[in-house]
């Protein structure tokens, strides 16, 4: 009889979304523009707060990271955004670019400035870091500029065949 109660605990597991909902207090799971400005505007704070302990260059870099994630949120005024300039906002807010400052200010202010395994600071390092998801959150603010240069080119030969003359036409 084993087999026929399996279906029901199925139907009444709880979905991924809401065990994920629960697994992180104070974590968006939401993808809307909304969601997403509004997880930028904590990230803000969250380096403001903490200016004082970053390089001010690690601010200046972050705070333009954050001006860019903005820049592709924006981009959901005129269309819905594609799944990839999700993933890549919501990693590079939810994860990526708090983890690195984190990390950072977890290092012994000592430390710093003391060159590691590989020959660079930790300052070094979190100033690369930031510049290498500046550069990727760049690349997806001109794929979405360019999805919608390709969307206004596509309305453009759909407007043309629909109100000229059809080539078929002798």
């Amino acid at each position: 009889m084993a087999w026929f109660r399996r279906g029901h605990e199925q139907q009444n597991a709880p979905t991924p979304d809401a065990a994920a909902a629960g697994a992180a207090p104070g974590t968006d799971l939401s993808a809307s523009p909304d969601a997403l400005l509004t997880r930028v505007m904590q990230l803000n704070t969250f380096i403001n707060a903490n200016a004082g302990r970053l390089p001010a260059a690690a601010v200046v870099a972050a705070r333009h990271l954050t001006d860019t994630l903005r820049e592709v949120i924006d981009t959901s005024q005129v269309h819905s955004l594609d799944v990839y300039a999700v993933i890549t906002v919501k990693g590079t807010l939810g994860d990526y670019l708090p983890t690195t400052l984190r990390s950072y200010l977890a290092v012994d202010r000592d430390l710093r400035d003391t060159p590691r395994g590989a020959g660079r600071t930790p300052t070094q390092s979190l100033l690369e870091q930031i510049d290498d998801l500046q550069t990727s959150v760049s690349a997806t603010l001109v794929a979405v500029h360019n999805q919608d240069a390709d969307a206004l080119m596509t309305q453009g030969n759909f407007l043309r065949t629909k109100f000229s003359r059809s080539d078929l036409d002798l």
